[in-house]
């Protein structure tokens, strides 16, 4: 599976009667893909998932793998559970109900902490039993389990484990020791927005990236101008793009960037669903103005 360039973790839209605004989902992940994002997640951490019924969840999915396969694009679906046996129920229930899906993206056990040996074993314990490749979502700050350059590796070499979804809070010693020599077949994806040019520049293959909801075309733009070695046009482009990111998550992911796309008129309402709350006026407008000043 080739895993490469910007991804975008979708939100979830809700209309003013609280429903999920599929037709709204239809148009946001369509003007996505137009502008050049290799893929789309459904029901990542940005899109609410835990907050959603499995109805609802169901109804998600089947809307952004229609759209996906409309453009040929690749559709990664977040799959979790809670144990080893759960997540491996869900992830072959996911492959039967969306056989569009080109992958699962499953989190770190949250909360157990069951070392690095048993986060190796529960990750081998899936890959054996997944019909879906698997990408390792490493969020440790959610998750409470930190993981070593040691076991990353354990994983990358664990046939079905496809890619890591890399959220630590920065470019530390961990990723550049992984990027430095990056295991055959394993993509290294940044999940944090801000730092996705340091972490192109030093090798990632690309981002899930929920800012990239708000100028999806610049973050593609940026990814391309490190693959092809652009450097002053990345940097510039970076520092832009950093501001954007860092705005994007001045509350809790996604109440910003749902204010941001409500002022755009790109969805109904910049609703999200308790225990978040929306973004103030404040920290959406100086976002909405960073990512209008990127067409400049």
């Amino acid at each position: 599976m080739d895993l490469k360039g910007i991804y975008v973790p979708l939100i979830t839209p809700f209309a003013e009667d609280g429903t999920v605004a599929l037709d709204a989902l239809q148009k946001l992940a369509g003007g996505l893909l137009d502008s050049g994002a290799a893929g789309l997640v459904a029901l990542g951490t940005t899109g609410e998932p835990a907050a959603l019924t499995a109805e609802e969840r169901q109804a998600v999915t089947d809307v952004t793998a229609e759209v996906c396969a409309a453009y040929g694009a690749q559709l990664i679906v977040g799959a979790s559970g809670g144990d080893t046996r759960a997540t491996a129920e869900s992830l072959t229930a996911l492959a039967a109900r969306t056989p569009q899906a080109a992958a699962a993206l499953v989190t770190v056990p949250a909360f157990v902490r069951p070392g690095e040996a048993g986060t190796v074993a529960h990750f081998r314990a899936l890959a054996a039993s997944s019909p879906l490749p698997l990408i390792v979502y490493h969020i440790p700050y959610r998750t409470g389990q930190q993981l070593s350059t040691a076991a990353l590796r354990e994983l990358a070499a664990i046939e079905g484990v496809v890619g890591v979804k890399y959220a630590t809070g920065g470019l530390d010693q961990t990723a550049a020791e992984l990027l430095a020599d990056t295991p055959e077949g394993f993509a290294v994806l940044t999940g944090e927005d801000a730092f996705l040019s340091p972490m192109l520049a030093v090798g990632a293959a690309g981002g899930i990236l929920a800012s990239a909801h708000l100028a999806t075309a610049r973050f593609v733009e940026l990814e391309r101008a490190w693959r092809a070695g652009e450097v002053e046009r990345a940097r510039e482009l970076g520092n832009r793009l950093t501001a954007l990111a860092l705005s994007a998550f001045t509350a809790p992911n996604p109440a910003v960037t749902k204010g941001v796309l409500h002022a755009q008129g790109r969805i109904p309402t910049p609703d999200v669903r308790l225990p978040l709350l929306p973004a103030g006026h404040a920290e959406v407008e100086a976002a909405l103005a960073l990512a209008n000043g990127l067409d400049l």
